[in-house]
């Protein structure tokens, strides 16, 4: 996975963004050996936000339509607005499978945050508010000059 990502990364040098990954420390350090990151970002939303967020997610599989209760209700609750087709819960998106899935991810990533914040590369934001994250990312990285540091720089 690392090789494939470093050749991709080659590609597009010298701004780009991963989403997701490294999970694990194992390939955090793996990633650290080839390219020396500029910045990590970490967004912080409390397990009850998060387990709040996506009980009310609802889906219109045919389309790949999301709807939800608290910020994007369908017109008809239980409905596709554009269709009028049945809306479903995806078993993934119940309170009791998401709380066990975020204690496994918390488990599993907790390490990387910390291992980019031993390299004094860690932003974190407060996630409470979805609509206010993306802003303060935003006004974070606008004054960020990103540095090509790859390992055949050094």
């Amino acid at each position: 996975m690392i090789k494939f990502i470093s050749e991709e990364l080659n590609k597009i040098r010298p701004v780009w963004l991963l989403d997701g990954f490294p999970r694990t420390v194992a390939q955090a350090k793996a990633l650290w050996e080839i390219y020396r990151l500029d910045v990590a970002l970490n967004l912080v939303v409390p397990f009850p936000v998060i387990i709040d967020r996506v009980k009310g997610r609802w889906v219109h599989l045919p389309s790949g339509r999301v709807y939800n209760e608290g910020f994007n209700s369908p017109k008809v609750p239980g409905k596709d607005d554009v269709t009028g087709e049945p809306l479903i819960q995806r078993e993934d998106d119940k309170p009791e499978v998401v709380q066990k899935r975020l204690e496994q991810y918390d488990q599993l990533t907790r390490p990387v945050i910390e291992f980019y914040r031993d390299k004094g590369i860690l932003q974190e934001f407060s996630g409470n508010t979805s609509d206010e994250i993306w802003p303060k990312v935003l006004d974070s990285l606008a004054t960020f000059t990103p540095l090509d540091i790859s390992k055949e720089n050094i």
